[in-house]
């Protein structure tokens, strides 16, 4: 029920009009009333009234002077004038403030109710417009975290001009504009083989770190993969650094909420154009491929890399930590890491190991280490050995191999053939289950229930993972995908038969007609009417 407050100085009309409207009956609540402008403001504050009806003359503040107060507070507040005077000018000013009605006085019930079901009428309309934008652009989230991450990784990657970074960041509504820029990196993930619901703790925080970053507009966050999130930061040059510690903090803080998760953060160095981010990230890169080095040291910071490159202590075989060696760094970075992080991997790796790589002796030992490892890794996947080895030229080793660099280099290479595998087993195992959700989606579009999580539990895959490889894969997100398939069964049943749009939307899996209205001409460019006019034609 709507709520509606009257201001009028004339007490006996005013309780006339109090007392004698049957206000619920016209579907209104009356809430309260005050003498003149200057009493009725507090009031109305407090009251938050959805319809105002004043008089427009009356002393210490008049109607046009309340309604210009109400309209600069409340913009979505409708206000009715009345008036005992019949002046065009009064009208002109009225219709200025943005006055929906204008009375004569005597008012008559009947003239007072159809203005008041008028109001109810385009008060309904316009607030189940917001519903349907706010629906429709929850919808739209997950398409606009598959552009931002597109967007990002053609800015790092130096792919696009000045003008075609502005130009694509003014289409899609991207504030990017600012004096200076830094990034930041993170990732939360349950470690292998968890439990349930040490998932969904991983999910939970995930979200929760979202979320804060919403909750300011000089953070810009996006999905950059499956477990690891970008944050771009905009300030001024004399703050940003200070804003990008604050981040961090609160990202511990979120992290460590939950024990046994795996997390790291790291931030990079604060850049004075927005096209400089690539070099940005290459800095930053660098620093978080020393999660898998460090996976003792959450916050990847500049000091906290430094320390770990220097533990070693150089020039002696004797006291490097064999720490260093585990076998189990490189199975990290074989299970979590991309074929764009191997080279900062390796030379991160190399580098924490000091003078001892310059080692013969050392480098030998070092590499069947290395080698063995990756070997056990690539057969686990289901890979002939042999196959392997010959793919990466492991019978000429020894030409290859002949000092530090070279050893560099056949590492690299190591590593990139077993994260092709890795990755190509995971494309054909993700097409095996993307079939399937495709398979599901099929047979369900129809439903309105249909939902992400919904689809992701058939298919025993956490949602998170499911949107994210969902969109890799299709080039579209999940909420798209189904949009259109129920846009093309609309289009071939508005074409095909008489059906009305209701029965239509229901048809394709909207229970409400106006959103499917509503989404129709989002996505098709006219109305369901239209459409039909226009195939029929």
């Amino acid at each position: 029920m709507l709520k509606v407050f009257l201001v009028e100085d004339e007490s006996v009309v005013r309780e006339a009009l109090r007392d004698n409207i049957p206000w619920q009956q016209y579907g209104y609540r009356f809430v309260g009333e005050a003498g003149d402008g200057e009493m009725a403001l507090p009031l109305i504050r407090k009251t938050m009234p959805d319809v105002l009806i004043t008089d427009i003359k009356m002393p210490f503040m008049d109607g046009l002077a309340l309604s210009h107060m109400v309209k600069q507070e409340y913009p979505d507040m409708k206000i009715i004038i009345i008036s005992g005077y019949d002046d065009f000018d009064y009208a002109r000013q009225a219709i200025a403030e943005g006055v929906e009605q204008y009375l004569l006085k005597p008012i008559t019930r009947s003239s007072l109710q159809k203005a008041l079901a008028e109001l109810r009428e385009k008060i309904e309309a316009e607030r189940e417009q917001k519903n349907y934008m706010k629906k429709f652009q929850s919808d739209m989230q997950e398409y606009e975290q598959y552009f931002l991450r597109n967007f990002f990784e053609k800015v790092f990657e130096g792919k696009l001009s000045v003008q075609e970074i502005y130009e694509l960041a003014g289409k899609h509504n991207l504030d990017i504009e600012a004096p200076c820029y830094n990034l930041m990196l993170l990732s939360v993930q349950a470690p292998p083989r968890s439990d349930n619901m040490l998932q969904r703790a991983a999910d939970d925080c995930r979200e929760e770190l979202m979320r804060y970053f919403l909750r300011f507009p000089e953070c810009i966050a996006f999905r950059w993969n499956v477990s690891t999130y970008g944050v771009m930061i905009k300030g001024e040059p004399e703050s940003i650094s200070e804003r990008t510690k604050v981040h961090m903090a609160e990202i511990e803080r979120i992290c460590t909420q939950t024990s046994d998760l795996e997390w790291y953060a790291a931030a990079g160095e604060a850049v004075e154009r927005f096209s400089m981010l690539g070099e940005c990230y290459s800095k930053l890169n660098h620093r978080y491929a020393y999660r898998y080095l460090a996976p003792g040291r959450h916050i990847l910071t500049e000091d906290a890399v430094a320390i770990a490159s220097q533990e070693t202590e150089t020039g002696s075989l004797r006291n490097i930590d064999i720490n260093k060696v585990d076998p189990e760094i490189i199975r990290g970075f074989l299970n979590n890491g991309q074929q764009n992080e191997v080279q900062e991997f390796v030379e991160n790796y190399m580098e924490t190991l000091g003078d001892a790589i310059h080692s013969r002796l050392f480098r030998d030992y070092l590499l069947l280490n290395i080698q063995f490892t990756v070997q056990a890794y690539v057969e686990g996947l289901g890979c002939s050995q042999q196959e392997f080895l010959t793919s990466v030229g492991a019978d000429q080793i020894h030409e290859l191999v002949t000092d530090h660099k070279s050893m560099e280099e056949y590492v690299k290479r190591l590593f990139v053939k077993a994260l092709c595998i890795r990755d190509e087993k995971q494309s054909s195992q993700g097409k095996k289950v993307l079939r399937q959700a495709l398979d599901y989606i099929e047979a369900n579009y129809t439903q309105p229930t249909l939902s992400l999580n919904e689809v992701a539990g058939a298919i025993e895959m956490s949602p998170n993972y499911f949107s994210a490889m969902f969109s890799q894969e299709m080039k579209q997100t999940f909420v798209e995908y189904v949009t259109a398939r129920r846009m093309e069964l609309a289009k071939k049943l508005l074409q095909e038969n008489e059906l009305s749009a209701s029965e239509i939307a229901a048809a394709v899996g909207y229970k409400d007609s106006h959103y499917f209205s509503f989404v129709f001409k989002k996505t098709q460019g006219c109305s369901p009417r239209e459409y039909r006019s226009g195939a029929q034609q």
